[in-house]
């Protein structure tokens, strides 16, 4: 209360107390500093600073001032390029029996002096039983280097050579065999050579017709995620028809096939 005698109102109903002092002044140097009071001065009415509207969280001057060195940080911190990604092709017995492969490479690193120099290494890579192509082998940080980056990742990417003989097909194998006529009607035996190197003699005793496959289990691939088994040999058979037939022949061929269905 003002001292007796005096006229001056209450600090509350005037705009100044004694000697000129604002209470509202503690809130407007507070927020001077800080952006926003975290007393909660003038929080309503009329007085409140229009400073705090612009931060209604507590402390809002020390948030601000928190994402200002988060984003710095964020700015300034080295950066990851992406993986730099290379073809490895196998040959279908590589990917049949497994084999060790050595990569030598060039990289650009950056020295203790900061400067882009050449580097060369050997890298060692098992191909192992199975794989099949698209299958990534990564080795961190064998990229090149740039100043102020982190060094990329090097991926192998395994890529399938084509076989003569043999085509895959997921863990199976695919041989295209043609036969003859005669073959396909008085039955034949097919022999084949398998990836790892063992012969295997496959006698056919059924009648070949169009469309007709030869399934020989577990001869195919070996499977990467399943230890000891394989998947199957298919034999796709084609007929070779005659393209000519001497009067003889073909009245031969009509009394063997009379009757036949």
């Amino acid at each position: 209360m003002p001292p007796p005698g005096s006229s001056r109102p209450p600090f509350g109903k005037g705009t100044s107390g004694p000697n000129g002092f604002n209470p509202r002044n503690a809130e407007d140097i507070f927020a001077e500093f800080f952006g926003s009071s975290p007393f909660g001065f003038g929080s309503s009415g009329p007085t409140r600073s229009a400073r705090f509207h612009s931060d209604g969280a507590k402390f809002g001057g020390f948030n601000s001032t928190d994402n200002i060195f988060r984003s710095h940080n964020e700015a300034t911190a080295p950066r990851k390029p992406p993986p730099v990604e290379s073809k490895l092709p196998c040959s279908l017995e590589e990917l049949y029996t497994g084999s060790t492969r050595k990569m030598k490479i060039s990289r650009t690193v950056v020295n203790a002096a900061g400067r882009q120099v050449q580097e060369s290494e050997i890298l060692t890579i098992d191909v192992k039983p199975g794989w099949k192509k698209g299958t990534k082998i990564t080795f961190p940080d064998k990229g090149n280097e740039q100043p102020n980056q982190l060094p990329a990742d090097l991926v192998f990417v395994i890529d399938e050579k084509p076989h003569d003989l043999y085509k895959r097909d997921g863990n199976d194998l695919v041989v295209n065999q043609r036969v003859l006529l005669e073959e396909a009607l008085g039955g034949t035996t097919v022999n084949l050579v398998t990836l790892d190197g063992h012969n295997l003699s496959l006698p056919v005793t059924d009648i070949i017709g169009p469309g007709y496959e030869l399934v020989i289990a577990r001869e195919g691939m070996p499977i990467a995620k399943e230890t000891g088994n394989r998947g199957d040999l298919r034999i796709k058979f084609e007929v070779k028809f005659p393209t000519n037939l001497t009067p003889e022949q073909r009245e031969g061929l009509k009394r063997a096939l009379v009757g036949v269905k």
